[in-house]
This record gives structure tokens, sequence and C-alpha cells, in this order.
């Protein structure tokens, strides 16, 4: 299987505001790995955008795809596409190793799963704004005025490009800036600016992301598991960003010795090798050592 279909659980609507939620994908190549292989300190957001637009086919009936439309597809969209991705290269079955987080134990547990075992939970309202009322106590207030309804839009893979990088130097920075990104009114305010914003009260800004996670498409990533050691339940989180992409991350010189090996006996060129998908390599790989074994026990 080198193409998959699948469904949205959020959807991505257009400047004409028609929702899509279908969408075609194909695997990954041999150029995606080396991809990877080659930009392991690159900025993960952009570089999930950069693989989407690669392996992303048709999106509704829109079939030239944007690196921009990759990017502005919600972050929940863009997860579940990578679970379709990892399908599509290793199948729906998972196995992993996490250490214990127990601090008395902390030894290595393997989990073995179904990405079929993910639930995944469509949103209902697909926006693409969202307004609500905040509480009284909620409500911004400047001078005179009181404003008590708020429009927003959910976070996009843009939004993950722009604040990564700051979220692990001051999380609350980057939190603040996701809010001013994704704000669209604050009463008849439209696109508040930081001040505004940063007038927002905490009661506010609670209220505020707590309706965004509700209106969001959800993508469980936690597993319950068992230490095998201490027997103590633990949960698990699964990215499926760094576990997949850490699949794929194989040396190069993995890559180019398979590429050797396949232009050596069947005289492909480089290009038509680096074009295969793992798994097609992977099989005439296998056949050659079967050929090769075969031959060399007739002598």
């Amino acid at each position: 299987m080198e193409q998959l279909e699948a469904l949205l659980p959020g959807g991505w609507t257009d400047d004409r505001g028609r929702l899509h939620q279908k969408v075609v994908l194909k695997t990954l190549t041999g150029r995606e790995e080396m991809l990877l292989a080659e930009n392991k300190r690159r900025e993960s957001a952009s570089l999930v955008t950069t693989i989407l637009h690669r392996c992303l086919l048709q999106i509704g009936e829109i079939t030239e795809i944007s690196e921009s439309l990759c990017r502005n597809l919600l972050v929940a969209d863009r997860q579940y596409l990578l679970l379709k991705l990892r399908e599509l290269t290793f199948g729906t079955e998972v196995r992993a190793t996490l250490p214990c987080p127990w601090p008395d134990c902390g030894k290595k547990a393997d989990i073995d799963f179904s990405l079929t075992d993910l639930p995944v939970t469509p949103s209902v309202d697909k926006g693409p704004h969202y307004r609500i009322p905040l509480s009284e106590d909620a409500a911004f207030k400047e001078g005179d005025l009181m404003y008590d309804e708020v429009v927003f839009r959910l976070p996009t893979g843009a939004d993950q490009e722009v604040i990564s990088p700051l979220l692990a130097q001051n999380e609350a920075r980057a939190l603040n800036w996701l809010l001013e990104r994704c704000l669209i009114s604050i009463g008849p305010n439209k696109d508040p600016n930081r001040e505004m914003i940063g007038k927002l009260l905490p009661k506010a800004r609670f209220e505020i992301e707590k309706a965004m996670s509700a209106l969001s498409p959800k993508i469980e990533l936690a597993l319950n598991t068992q230490c095998p050691e201490c027997g103590r339940e633990f949960a698990a989180p699964f990215d499926p960003q760094d576990f997949f992409f850490g699949e794929l991350r194989s040396s190069r010189d993995l890559l180019y010795r398979e590429v050797h090996y396949l232009a050596y006996h069947y005289h492909w060129s480089e290009r038509e090798i680096m074009d295969m998908p793992k798994t097609r390599r992977r099989d005439y790989i296998e056949m050659l050592a079967d050929e090769i074994e075969r031959l060399n026990n007739a002598v």
C-alpha cells in the first residue's frame, strides 16, 4: 500500500468558506528519509510542514497542495496525518521502549500497541472562527468599557513554527504569543494588539484556553501501561512526530548502502531507487539476498 485515503478530524477551510476533510497521502520515499537524516537539528514543526507537503496528494477537491496549506492545517490534523504516514510506512503496529517514570524504578518498559488503539475525536463545530462569551469575572475592562465576548481561531502548524523556538526558553511567553496569534477580536476590537491582550485577566485566558481545547479535534496520545519491573501503572506519552521521525532517521550511510546494493545488482539509477519507499527497497533487498543464498548453495 503506497497511498491511503483518510478523513481529517478537523479539516481545512478555504477562502470561500468550503471545508475540506478527505485527504490522499502517499508514502515517504528515500528522498524524505534523506531529508530527515540531514536535518536532525531542524525545527521540528517546519520539518512536519515539509514532509506533509511532499506526501499530501489531495485534500478535498484540491490537488495542487502548497506548503502554505500544509502549514495552516490544525495541529491535531497534522498529528493525524503523521500517524497515517507512519501507517503507510511501517504499518499500524508499534513497539516502543520507555523508562518507568517512578523515581525508585526507572527500568525500561517495552510497550506494544496499534495506532488504531489511539482514540480520535473529530471536532463538531468546524469554525474556522469561534465566538465565546466571557464570564463577568473574566470580562475585559478598560475604564468604563467592558467587553464580555471574544472571537478566536484554533492553533495551526504555522503557529507551531513561530512559537516552537521560544517554547523551550520561555513557555509562558510562548503561550502568550500563541494567544496573540489566535485571538481575532475582543468585543468590537478586531486584531487586538499585544497591549490589549496583555490586559486580559488570568480568568479570561483560562476560559479562552478551555474553549479552544473543547472545540479542537483530539487525538489521545497518552497510553496507559504497566512497568514489568515494579508492576506500577503509568501514562506513557506518545509523540507521533518524534517517534515516527526517529524511526525514519536511519543513517545516511545505511541509505547509501541500500542504493548502492540495488544499483549494483539491478543497474537502476540513484533517482529511481531514491523514489522508492523503504518497504519496496527492503523487499527487493530481501529477494536479492534469497537469490544470492540460493545460488551459493547450488555451487
